[in-house]
């Protein structure tokens, strides 16, 4: 059963080793329910509107498998939101879903989100990942030759979720995958 494992959220905070001077990187697993809105998750803030946010960027997923392959290639554990994404999920390859698939979150009064992207990886996800003691050499590329880099989502029907609710495929995409698009795009 695919299922929603963490709903993570987070506020800017300040980052001197950013070019705008804040990041909202941290994401941290809530407890509870997370209304969702057009334009994301009850308490979740961007630092940097110009690259992320808006109604095709309002939620982005990662798959714990995908954290787990991380954590294998880097050798330490990688937390839930560690990648910044606002819902760690399982049961489902996120990144083989195709753009326009709607999924529906919880039961049939939950949310209905959109695959709408992919996550472009830049240079302060790479500091991130050094800043949070992980090996940061060569991320971006390396992240990129992977091919697996998460949906960015947006609300069809804005509603509640929270961790553990099942997460339904409830109408297929008509584009390609978010992988395939991610190749098209980067040429990996």
């Amino acid at each position: 059963m695919s299922r929603v494992r963490s709903v993570n959220v987070g506020r800017p905070r300040e980052a001197t080793w950013t070019k705008i001077g804040r990041t909202a990187s941290l994401k941290e697993p809530v407890v509870g329910p997370v209304e969702v809105h057009d334009l994301g998750l009850e308490g979740d803030q961007v630092a940097n509107r110009t690259h992320h946010g808006g109604p095709d960027k309002a939620v982005y997923a990662f798959a714990r498998e995908d954290l787990d392959l991380w954590a294998e290639r880097l050798g330490v554990d990688v937390a839930d939101g560690q990648f910044s994404e606002n819902l760690t999920t399982e049961g489902i390859d996120v990144n083989e879903s195709r753009l326009g698939e709607r999924w529906r979150i919880g039961g049939p009064e939950g949310p209905v989100l959109e695959v709408a992207t992919f996550r472009t990886p830049c240079a302060v996800f790479k500091a991130w990942m050094g800043r949070s003691g992980y090996d940061d050499r060569a991320w971006l590329r390396r992240f990129a030759e992977e091919g697996r880099p998460g949906p960015y989502l947006r609300v069809v029907v804005p509603g509640t979720l929270r961790a553990g609710d099942a997460l339904q495929v409830v109408a297929p995409g008509h584009g390609p995958s978010v992988s395939e698009a991610f190749r098209a795009a980067y040429g990996t």
